[in-house]
């Protein structure tokens, strides 16, 4: 049970309308982005979000910090929902919750300096003003490990770890208490990741602002989160605490996962045998009856191309949505 929960989702569910055919007349379908997600994150927690490229995670994201707006479910902020809200009441809560992009060159308006990119959440709700504008940009690039001299610079005279971190200082210019963290190291040399990951480590110690970590190496994470959620098209499968998850993975798809995740010692690497899954990801627009990974999954049985299984707790905090759990462990 999380302690003194920030952000508690609940059931969110986000479905895309998709016309096809000439002039897209055809009958549209419903894409399945993000289907009954729960879970919660606690002050100063980071959970990491894993899963394969068009699993959901980034929309999951995006639903949470309004910028897209779910389907069904509920998103309570300190215990407001912000799915009920008018955006007059949104406005002001959104100094409490930003959000960190994959790629630093895209996120970033070339023709704005460092300072304008990272003093425009403070020019947008009006916080500071002169004086204390300039010494909040200068306070902002330390806290990130850039010098204030660059502060005239533009983002094509910054490295790419460097851009990445100007990110961060326009993330936390409004002193939040929640950041999505959207993949924000996948565009970056495995040296300059680390130095990211620690970062982020250190600034969460320091003001105590929650994270969704998003993310697909499963290393990346282990290091960062303090909870790791699967997910698996669109679906949450398993979620537990982060050393529990690599110790004992219960879901087909977190044990393929992780077998995937190479070991530094050869002698290890060597004994051990990759768990490969078969086909490809089925289309959102067509998800599969019963358990939706069974047409990959290795341990599949008689129940699961029409059971779909049941997002339950396993024991010990431990949730897993699969058939070859059907009762708690406790």
């Amino acid at each position: 049970m999380v302690e003194n929960v920030l952000i508690e989702v609940k059931n969110l569910s986000k479905h895309f309308t998709m016309a096809s055919g000439l002039f897209r007349q055809e009958t549209a379908k419903r894409l399945k982005a993000v289907d009954n997600v729960s879970f919660t994150i606690g002050k100063g927690e980071t959970l990491g979000l894993v899963g394969e490229s068009g699993c959901g995670k980034t929309t999951v994201g995006r639903c949470i910090l309004q910028l897209h707006k779910p389907t069904g479910g509920e998103v309570l902020f300190q215990g407001k929902d912000l799915c009920r809200i008018s955006g007059k009441e949104l406005r002001p809560l959104r100094q409490k919750f930003q959000i960190i992009f994959q790629d630093p060159s895209e996120s970033l308006n070339p023709r704005f300096t460092a300072a304008d990119a990272i003093g425009e959440p403070l020019r947008i709700h009006n916080t500071v003003y002169g004086h204390a504008y300039q010494e909040r940009i200068a306070e902002l690039l330390n806290l990130v490990g850039l010098a204030p001299y660059m502060a005239e610079r533009y983002p094509h005279e910054f490295s790419g770890g460097q851009r990445q971190r100007l990110g961060i200082a326009r993330a936390l210019a409004m002193n939040p208490s929640f950041i999505v963290c959207d993949e924000p190291v996948s565009a970056l040399d495995v040296s300059i990741q680390a130095q990211i990951i620690n970062l982020l480590d250190d600034l969460q110690r320091q003001f105590g602002i929650a994270y969704l970590f998003i993310a697909h190496d499963l290393s990346v994470v282990r290091h960062i989160s303090h909870r790791v959620a699967v997910m698996y098209l669109g679906k949450i499968v398993e979620l537990c605490d982060r050393d529990e998850l690599y110790k004992n993975p219960l879901h087909p798809y977190t044990k393929a996962l992780l077998s995937a995740v190479p070991i530094p010692d050869p002698k290890v690497e060597a004994t051990r045998a990759p768990i490969v899954l078969k086909g490809e990801i089925p289309s959102p627009l067509n998800p599969p009856a019963g358990c939706v990974f069974h047409p990959r999954c290795p341990s599949a049985f008689a129940p699961c191309p029409t059971v779909a299984p049941v997002y339950r707790d396993a024991g010990d905090g431990h949730s897993v949505s699969c058939l070859l759990y059907p009762t708690s462990r406790t």
